[in-house]
C-alpha cells in the first residue's frame, strides 16, 4: 500500500504530467502521483529522466536486463511490472524478461547477458560487490562508452526502485496487458525508453 497519497495537489505541472501519462501509457503512473506532492522533486525527476532517455551507447536489450535485475534485487514490483511491459512492447523476447529473477538457472541468456545481469545485481548489493574480473569482461566486450552507460543506468534504476519501494508503490498491471509481439518490430512511434520512468513511471 502506498505510503503517500496518490491524489496530489492538482498543480499545473501535475495536470500536464497526468495528461501525458494517460496519452502515452493509458493511465496515470503512480510514481508521478507520489512525486507530485513535491513539484520541485517531480520537475527535477522529469528533466533527469528526459536526459537519461537520450543515452544510446548500450544495446536496448542489455539495458533492459540491467534495469530488471536491479529492480528485482531491490524488490520494486512497480518497476518490474512497468519494465516488463516497456521492453515487451518494444519487441524484446518476453522469456528473457520473465526469467530475470532466476537467470542463473535459465538457458535463455547469452554469456554477455549473464555478465550484465550479474553486474547489475552486484552493483545493487549493499555494499556493491562488483569484481575486477567481471568489470573487465564487460568493458572489453562492450567498450568503455557502453560500459559506463551500463553502470550509470543501473545506478539510475537503483534510484527509481528505491524511491518507489520506499513509498510503497506496487504493480499497476502493465505486465498483464502485454500481448505477444514480433521481436523484429521496431519501437518507432513509441516514447523513448525511460522518458518518464520515475517521475510518471
Amino acid at each position: 500500500m502506498a505510503r503517500v497519497s496518490l491524489t496530489p495537489p492538482r498543480t499545473l505541472l501535475f495536470r500536464v504530467v497526468e495528461w501525458y501519462s494517460r496519452r502515452t501509457y493509458g493511465k496515470v503512473l503512480d510514481p508521478g502521483k507520489a512525486l507530485a506532492h513535491n513539484p520541485r522533486v517531480l520537475w527535477s525527476d522529469l528533466r533527469f529522466e528526459q536526459s537519461v532517455a537520450k543515452w544510446d551507447k548500450l544495446d536496448a536489450d542489455l539495458k533492459a536486463l540491467a534495469l530488471m535485475a536491479s529492480a528485482t534485487s531491490i524488490g520494486c514490483s512497480w518497476c518490474v511490472d512497468f519494465g516488463f511491459w516497456e521492453s515487451a512492447e518494444r519487441g524484446m523476447d518476453p522469456r528473457k524478461l520473465r526469467d530475470v529473477p532466476l537467470w542463473r538457472d535459465s538457458d535463455v541468456y547469452t554469456p554477455l547477458e549473464r555478465d550484465v545481469l550479474e553486474y547489475a545485481e552486484a552493483m545493487t548489493a549493499t555494499p556493491p560487490a562488483v569484481t575486477d574480473d567481471l568489470a573487465e569482461r564487460l568493458r572489453a566486450r562492450l567498450g568503455e562508452p557502453a560500459f559506463v552507460e551500463l553502470t550509470a543506468v543501473t545506478a539510475v534504476e537503483n534510484l527509481r526502485s528505491r524511491i518507489n519501494a520506499a513509498l510503497g508503490l506496487t504493480s499497476q498491471g502493465f505486465k498483464d496487458s502485454c500481448v505477444p509481439r514480433d521481436p523484429s518490430r521496431t519501437a518507432a512511434g513509441r516514447p523513448a525508453e525511460g522518458t518518464l520512468r520515475s517521475g510518471t513511471g
